[in-house]
């Protein structure tokens, strides 16, 4: 039996060991908390030690300016949407509305039934209408004809038209949701790139507040829409959710959902 020592500097294969594990650990650090986070742009990585404290995942009240405050890159919606967001309006708010909604008929209908690849309103939740024009007055959704629309109204006012349009009759569908006539993204979803059934949040299985009912709407519009959440050029959606789903989706899912939902009422026609 040997008596040769292993752990000892005299053995030069327990010195290589040390001196190459202390060597990969050195560089380990400098890379992942000093190189990595210093070619990032953002301002938690300002500076040595702030790049340290991020990496670390410290709190941030370690950090060399605890009150530097993050803009975000993008204008995002700052409207708080509740079960409760105008549940409760009355028929003065409803008439007013309804003289409002009379410079909106030439893309929504006279009854809030679009025939111009608008989105349909009759009968659409009071809360995501009062969101959407909200965030096309803020910014924090762009179309070239809604925005400027929505710039002069009042708070009352948004308030009023939602309330007008939530109050009309949605048309009836020719069909039921189901999960023998929707396509497996809509009534299943898919699990495995995070991605929910759509008829979680916009009905069918569930309603979330601030989420459309989609029935009806134009395949054009509902795909133009999810192309945008997809590639980032609509960002109003609650904590990224709608892009979290469309980016993971596929062209042929985009598809199968806008045309499902649009054939909700057109299935007769």
């Amino acid at each position: 039996m040997s008596d040769e020592r292993l752990f000892t500097f005299r053995n030069r294969w327990f010195t290589v060991s040390v001196v190459g594990t202390i060597a990969l650990a050195v560089v380990s650090i400098l890379i992942g908390f000093v190189w990595l986070p210093s070619v990032q742009r953002d301002a938690q990585f300002t500076g040595i030690w702030n790049a340290i404290c991020s990496a670390a995942g410290v709190p941030r009240s370690w950090y060399a300016d605890d009150q530097v405050i993050m803009a975000p890159k993008v204008k995002l919606t700052s409207v708080e949407v509740t079960p409760q967001l105008l549940v409760d309006v009355n028929a003065n708010s409803i008439g007013r509305g309804a003289t409002l909604a009379l410079r909106c008929t030439m893309c929504h209908g006279e009854r809030g039934m679009s025939e111009a690849n608008s989105p349909n309103l009759a009968g659409q939740y009071a809360s995501v209408i009062y969101k959407q024009l909200i965030d096309f007055q803020k910014g924090a959704r762009s179309n070239a004809v809604m925005s400027p629309m929505a710039m002069n109204l009042s708070d009352q006012d948004m308030r009023d038209l939602a309330a007008y349009y939530a109050s009309l009759p949605r048309p009836p569908a020719q069909r039921k949701v189901s999960d023998s006539l929707a396509p497996p993204i809509v009534a299943h979803g898919a699990p495995m790139r995070n991605i929910a059934p759509c008829a979680a949040c916009h009905g069918g299985i569930d309603n979330k507040a601030g989420s459309p009912w989609l029935d009806g709407l134009p395949a054009s519009y509902t795909k133009a829409q999810l192309v945008a959440f997809a590639n980032g050029t609509r960002t109003n959606d609650i904590n990224e959710v709608m892009r979290n789903v469309a980016r993971n989706m596929t062209s042929e899912e985009i598809d199968a959902a806008a045309m499902y939902y649009a054939r909700e009422l057109n299935a007769g026609k």
